[in-house]
């Protein structure tokens, strides 16, 4: 690509940004006055609706009208996006008198949306617009109308949807955000919706569920060799071994950070001894915790492994960095 082209590239992409950013600024602005009444409104409606919100738009609104409504089913209120054409044809029916019918036309003129409209209007369902052109007939049949208007499309043929869209996209993530504080929605009700992902993982994962068992964590006794240390840590791979009292509580830890320090200091380790060699004390958590309260005890105080005991200082296992990972707790 010769250098001309690649600065009318990115003089494209920097315009397209630009023109993009101040049409949300300018949504921003109406939400002042009459259109902040607007938007008041809508959540009014939508706080109140005893079913589900409905979410609909033909085309490419239709492709933002299917994020918006799965952003307001992530984030406690029940919804889901209907096709206008197929409401038509039977797909009304999942419409009730208790939910909220949230339409979406640049133009708020579409025919798909105009003809449905009446009837779901009919059933008792609220409805609110979110249109470019205020005056429209959708933006007058509704009970909200929220303007999202855009000076002009990003595209430079001004054509394509592409201020417009995102305006709209922008104008549902602000009615989602305001509707789940609305509602009192906190993390917790945020995690049992998305349990599969990595945040949830992390937030609903116990210790026990990620940590290595009894069995399979390196240990030795105070009274072992320093050499049996080294096997056992060897052996079970996991860059640490705990060492523990008859009693089985917990009496130190040797870790390879241990090994590589002793080395700085002598090269024989021969003469080394394994009560001399260990850490005291180290740091230990229940098996109860969430994974995520290990990640942050890890993180505070810059270690790769935890040993897990109980209440009573007795090992009960341990876990590292790559256990979580291994997990997707991380």
């Amino acid at each position: 690509m010769i250098a001309k082209t690649q600065n009318n590239t990115l003089s494209l992409a920097r315009d397209t940004l630009t023109i993009e950013a101040d049409s949300l600024i300018t949504m921003r602005n109406r939400l002042e006055g009459n259109g902040a009444n607007s938007f008041l409104k809508a959540i009014e409606l939508l706080h109140a609706c005893q079913g589900r919100i409905v979410v609909s738009g033909m085309g490419k609104s239709g492709h933002i009208a299917r994020k918006i409504s799965a952003t307001f089913a992530s984030t406690g209120s029940p919804a889901f996006f209907v096709h206008p054409a197929e409401a038509s044809h039977g797909d009304l029916g999942m419409v009730t008198r208790d939910d909220v019918f949230v339409a979406l036309s640049n133009s708020g003129e579409t025919q798909e949306l105009l003809t449905i409209v009446p009837i779901i209007k009919r059933t008792g369902a609220k409805l609110i617009a979110l249109t470019g052109e205020p005056n429209s007939s959708l933006a007058k049949l509704a009970d909200a109308h929220l303007n999202t208007a855009v000076e002009r499309e990003a595209c430079p043929l001004n054509l394509a949807p592409t201020s417009s869209t995102t305006a709209m996209l922008a104008m549902g993530d602000a009615l989602a955000v305001a509707l789940l504080d609305a509602r009192g929605f906190q993390a917790e009700d945020f995690i049992r919706s998305h349990p599969g992902g990595r945040l949830g993982r992390k937030l609903l994962i116990h210790v026990s569920e990620v940590m290595r068992s009894f069995e399979n964590t390196p240990k030795v006794m105070i009274s072992a060799s320093f050499k049996n240390a080294l096997q056992e840590m060897t052996a079970k791979k996991m860059g640490l071994v705990v060492v523990t009292h008859p009693d089985n509580s917990v009496a130190g830890i040797l870790t390879d950070g241990d090994l590589r320090r002793l080395l700085e200091k002598s090269a024989n380790l021969e003469a080394v001894t394994l009560n001399t060699a260990i850490t005291p004390k180290p740091r230990t958590i229940p098996p109860d915790l969430l994974a995520e309260e290990a990640i942050e005890m890890m993180e505070k105080f810059r270690i790769n492994h935890l040993v897990v005991a109980d209440k009573n200082g007795k090992l009960l296992g341990a876990l590292n960095l790559h256990d979580l990972f291994a997990a997707k707790v991380i």
